[in-house]
């Protein structure tokens, strides 16, 4: 029960220093907010652009035309060669036979209608093809020249060029917002030491009472890094708010998706529920590590 009535103290002095040191204290939560607000973005970007990734990774499909004359047995070794090689995985080919292709074609064109209607599949200059989807995305151009050399595959094709540079740009992005995450907290943790550090100095003639009463050094921290955590509850709330609002009117307002079904967003729910936590975390953790900093560093006890 002792411990409990000490928590409790401490959580009671901290709340009453940060309304004390008013002025101080908007300083600290402001820094906290702004870099959440930062954090938040970066996050959602982040996590958008490793979806987007996803998304090109499981639809980028190799087509392998085959010859047109290809017989049934050369058609059944060009299977067996493509699921043989590294990148490939047997539940990830499908053969797509010349006349389905002719019939999708026709139900979407009433030209292509009246004109491929009477082909026989001997007549069709439509190829079969195989549709490969690869297990690694970045070895996809390696994985399609092994398929081009394939007896009886006469022409391989999956977006060459622009299917690898959208991939390197996913993937930057998604580095560096990783990056600007890391920097804009360890940022956060200074300014906030630097911040706890002036209000340390502005009340030397307060621990010095503590000093003279008893009072262990412990027990001076404390409230300090009770202090940081109040700040950063209150510096991550505006964040929080930004992200559970600001998010689903951006979701609703795009429908779901950027410019194209191509590049789809991550779905609110519970996206912003668990980013929201990380966001209340992260204010909490960093503004109790830059108190803790500032108290080992410039309290002399």
């Amino acid at each position: 029960m002792k411990a409990f009535r000490i928590l409790g103290r401490n959580i009671r002095d901290s709340f009453k220093s940060v309304f004390r040191n008013f002025s101080l204290s908007i300083a600290s939560i402001s820094c906290i907010t702004i870099t959440l607000i930062v954090v938040a973005i970066s996050v959602i970007l982040s996590v958008n652009v490793t979806n987007f990734t996803k998304i090109v990774e499981r639809d980028v499909t190799i087509v392998a035309f085959l010859d047109v004359d290809i017989t049934e047995e050369e058609r059944q070794k060009v299977y067996e060669k493509i699921i043989a090689l590294d990148n490939v995985e047997i539940s990830n080919v499908e053969y797509i036979d010349k006349m389905d292709i002719s019939k999708e074609m026709m139900s979407s064109s009433d030209v292509f209608k009246s004109i491929m209607s009477e082909w026989t599949r001997e007549e069709s200059p439509i190829q079969d093809t195989y549709q490969v989807k690869v297990t690694d995305i970045n070895l996809i151009n390696k994985t399609a020249d092994e398929i081009k050399k394939i007896q009886n595959v006469d022409v391989v094709k999956y977006g060459e060029g622009m299917v690898e540079q959208l991939v390197s740009i996913f993937d930057v992005i998604r580095k560096a917002t990783f990056i600007v995450v890391i920097a804009l907290v360890i940022v956060t943790a200074f300014l906030i030491a630097n911040t706890i550090k002036i209000t340390i100095m502005s009340r030397k003639r307060e621990i010095q009472i503590m000093r003279l009463v008893g009072a262990s050094n412990i027990n001076i921290k404390i409230p300090f890094i009770f202090e940081g955590l109040i700040l950063g509850m209150f510096g991550a709330i505006i964040p929080i708010v930004v992200t559970l609002y600001g998010y689903t009117a951006l979701y609703d307002h795009f429908g779901g998706q950027l410019f194209t079904n191509f590049i789809k967003l991550v779905e609110p729910t519970p996206f912003i529920y668990f980013t929201s936590i990380g966001l209340l975390l992260i204010g909490m953790i960093v503004g109790m590590f830059g108190s803790a900093r500032a108290v080992r560093k410039y309290l002399k006890i």
